[in-house]
């Protein structure tokens, strides 16, 4: 039996910048199925309003820099 999942692309700022709903059989699958959107920053899993887990995502260095100042 599968789940409805969440995955929120979260900006620099800490702010989402994107959602994907998705179906996943479980938390470790969900959180599998997220890492594919972790190369474009890092992501929240969540599955309904219980939060899964962040997956740190690939940064560009110069926004590494600023997030190291935070």
């Amino acid at each position: 039996m599968t789940q409805q999942y969440r995955a929120y692309l979260v900006g620099e700022d800490g702010v989402f910048r994107a959602a994907e709903a998705f179906e996943a059989s479980s938390d470790t699958s969900a959180l599998a199925f997220a890492r594919r959107f972790a190369r474009r920053g890092d992501v929240e899993v969540w599955q309904l309003g219980r939060k899964i887990g962040l997956l740190k995502g690939a940064w560009p260095p110069e926004a590494q820099d600023s997030r190291a100042e935070r």
